[in-house]
């Protein structure tokens, strides 16, 4: 079966500011991308954990976007212009994809 070269970019952000990424990633021509909530963690401030939180306040997300390699600084562009004054970590890694047309 045929693989095509993609781009697996993972955004990890604070919850409240998923929308605001999803807008940028949007107005950057970027159509598809998947949700997830991060329960827990540790960085720079220490471990951290969702555990009896009431709101989406002091939660993260992880947004994660699959891509065609010449879509990247366009995503990227929408995901530093939020993420760069926030909490956040973006990673990127090749990856490859079975349909092409899809990303």
């Amino acid at each position: 079966m045929q693989t095509h070269q993609a781009k697996r970019v993972e955004i990890t952000i604070e919850a409240v500011m998923e929308n605001r990424l999803a807008k940028a990633l949007l107005e950057a021509g970027v159509t598809g991308f998947t949700v997830l909530p991060v329960l827990s963690g540790s960085g720079r401030s220490g471990h951290w954990s969702r555990e009896g939180q009431v709101t989406r306040a002091g939660g993260m997300v992880s947004v994660i976007c699959i891509i065609r390699p010449e879509r990247l600084d366009a995503l990227l562009d929408a995901a530093f212009s939020v993420v760069d004054r926030h909490i956040g970590v973006v990673s990127i890694v090749d990856c490859e994809v079975l349909r092409a047309e899809r990303f």
